[in-house]
């Protein structure tokens, strides 16, 4: 079968006879997690032990604005939830060691004391889709996460079973304050490469209706 048959592998979008190529997916398997400033120990530690992540969702608060003879609906505020991260727990204990660490920078239960601000105990969760690449041939990042102000909301360190073949684990769900998605081009010294960077804030002196003005 000829190679250029493969350019056939698509779904047809203009209804003419165009080559066209599919797109390689990301793989969910292809991934890397490193907390930063978790516990007080390297954060790559925990980077080995990671079993799965979910990746941050947002939602808008729906606004409604009743006028004549119907409704008007805009975006309110934003709502991140939570990630799940759970972590393989391994026999060294540098697992517990770490997530003990950080619940401890969190509150102190034996001294009933709380760390005294934010920053004392907040970490960053950066989340990286990989192309698979490996030892000489290093990997390049398709997509990275950056979540900010990270604390453990919930730590669930799981049952022990004699009946399942399967290792223990610990999960933790994290709360974060603020995001930044950023594409396989990041730059590290301007806005280029993030995700919906390019677009600016919209001014229109348009009705609700009409079409956008120029970028502010």
């Amino acid at each position: 079968m000829p190679i250029t048959s493969l350019n056939n592998f698509t779904v047809p979008t203009n209804g003419t006879a165009t080559t066209q190529v599919l797109l390689m997916p990301k793989l969910k398997y292809r991934f890397r997690v490193t907390l930063l400033g978790f516990g007080v120990a390297a954060a790559t530690e925990l980077t080995k032990q990671v079993a799965d992540v979910t990746r941050p969702k947002v939602s808008f608060e729906e606004m409604t604005l009743d006028v004549y003879n119907s409704k008007v609906y805009l975006a309110g505020k934003y709502t991140f939830e939570t990630l799940t991260l759970t972590l393989r727990d391994d026999a060294s204990g540098e697992v517990q060691k770490l997530v003990g660490q950080q619940i401890q920078k969190q509150f102190d239960f034996m001294e009933q004391a709380s760390a005294r601000s934010g920053i004392d105990y907040k970490f960053t969760t950066r989340i990286e889709v990989l192309d698979g690449g490996n030892a000489n041939l290093a990997p390049r990042v398709l997509e990275t996460f950056n979540c900010y102000g990270c604390f453990v909301q919930n730590a669930d360190y799981g049952e022990l079973n004699y009946a399942t073949n399967e290792p223990a684990t610990v999960a933790l769900t994290i709360r974060f304050d603020n995001m930044e998605q950023w594409g396989a081009e990041k730059n590290t010294t301007s806005l280029e490469g993030g995700i919906g960077a390019a677009v600016g804030r919209q001014v229109s002196t348009q009705a609700v209706t009409g079409a956008l003005g120029t970028q502010g």
